[in-house]
């Protein structure tokens, strides 16, 4: 069983912001595969289903960013899964433009909280990742109005369309083939 965990904080006023596109992608892929991300448990909202054919768990952590650690151990405790194997988490990167996607085997958390707690959790960073680039930080502007900001509408295009590639990555990641996922799918989408 895989666990697909989204990156994002819970509300209504973040919706949509950089630092919600985890749960972005969560979304779309649940309606994809027809799986209800509705169950409370574990500190997240959580739906099981099947994705490309196997079993998964799609997860949007309620903790807020910088916690998200506590939930994802917690599922991951509860069904005993290893997170180097089971485990694949979506994130904002403010050093990749809209519309790239980056995905890796394991790594740093790159400065990045959510990740950092999720390590800090899982005791690894041997977890595979998606990350979708959210445009870099402009000079003199703060990090956090940043990341809790919204896209223009030409960069939210472009998000858009990297989100269709991570759920493609998804596909082939949990079919245990990240290799084929990081050739097909790393890079800038063109339009």
């Amino acid at each position: 069983m895989y666990v697909i965990v989204g990156l994002g904080n819970p509300g209504d006023k973040y919706q949509k912001t950089r630092h919600n596109v985890g749960f972005d992608v969560i979304d779309l892929l649940a309606e994809k595969y027809q799986i209800a991300v509705t169950d409370r448990k574990h500190k997240a909202l959580i739906g099981k289903g099947r994705v490309a054919g196997q079993a998964a768990v799609l997860m949007k952590p309620q903790t807020f960013m910088n916690l998200s650690g506590e939930s994802v151990a917690d599922l991951l405790n509860y069904y005993k899964l290893d997170p180097e194997e089971d485990l694949i988490v979506i994130s904002d990167d403010v050093t990749l433009d809209p519309g790239t996607t980056r995905i890796r085997r394991k790594g740093s958390a790159g400065g990045h909280n959510g990740l950092k707690n999720i390590i800090a959790h899982t005791h690894t960073d041997g977890f595979k990742r998606i990350k979708i680039g959210v445009g870099r930080l402009p000079a003199g502007e703060d990090m956090v109005a940043h990341v809790l900001g919204r896209f223009s509408p030409e960069d939210r295009r472009l998000v858009e369309l990297s989100y269709e590639r991570a759920i493609a990555a998804i596909e082939c990641m949990v079919q245990d083939d990240i290799e084929q996922a990081m050739n097909l799918y790393n890079g800038k989408v063109e339009i």
